[in-house]
């Protein structure tokens, strides 16, 4: 369960529990969130909701929609986050994150096909390439992915935290949350629109996607496996 909580000026207007899978934001009246007001565009912003997971994706607006400060595309809220769009600010709350022991923190993997670089693909325990929403850590049976092609075939990373960031920026990033019932591989942005990652050869479209053993996923040009220990 996730909320918005609407303010100007550091005071609170309105509170809007988030219930549907798409909740758009903007000045006109049909929008779910009405902000009358000029700096707000006719159809602002959008809010995707997917399972556990709840995106903003600005919607080409005239001033542009910022999370805590910075201009965005589209970005995977996390509880806390501050959306400013015009003049008003909507926090996003998400209750269950409350209940999280590693707040904050995810892991990523950067991914690249070029056999030349010098860099590893895996970084961990980092916030700072791709902001993703935080998911309950009830504990899975135990998997990891390897490269399976590329500069650094061969390469494992443990699927440990909450959520692992797979990709490219500006290329192809997906995200993989660690839940209860298993693992899943949600599409967070790529280059080209509707570019989405492969899952044995099928595009996962918008929708998170359970992973099964042996699972080959795609992305940004790179080929990696899944694996349940």
């Amino acid at each position: 369960m996730s909320r918005l909580i609407l303010s100007l000026d550091n005071q609170m207007l309105a509170e809007y529990n988030m219930t549907k899978e798409r909740f758009t934001i903007g000045r006109l009246p049909e929008n779910d969130l009405r902000i009358d007001n000029v700096a707000v565009s006719g159809h602002h912003c959008l809010v995707i909701n997917i399972l556990n997971d709840s995106f903003v994706e600005d919607l080409k607006s005239t001033n542009g929609t910022y999370v805590n400060g910075k201009l965005i595309k589209k970005h995977a809220l996390q509880h806390g986050d501050v959306i400013t769009i015009g003049h008003h600010q909507l926090r996003f709350v998400d209750i269950q994150s409350n209940d999280l022991e590693d707040h904050g923190l995810t892991q990523t993997m950067v991914l690249t096909p070029n056999t030349s670089t010098k860099h590893s693909p895996i970084a961990t325990n980092t916030n700072n390439d791709v902001n993703l929403p935080h998911i309950n850590t009830a504990i899975p049976q135990p998997a990891k992915l390897q490269v399976l092609s590329g500069a650094f075939s061969g390469r494992e990373l443990e699927l440990k935290k909450t959520l692992t960031t797979l990709g490219r920026p500006g290329v192809q990033v997906a995200a993989i949350s660690r839940r209860a019932d298993g693992f899943f591989i949600i599409h967070v942005d790529s280059g080209t629109p509707d570019d989405y990652p492969l899952v044995n050869g099928q595009p996962i479209g918008q929708q998170a996607r359970k992973l099964a053993n042996n699972d080959v996923i795609q992305l940004a040009g790179v080929k990696i496996g899944f694996f349940e220990n």
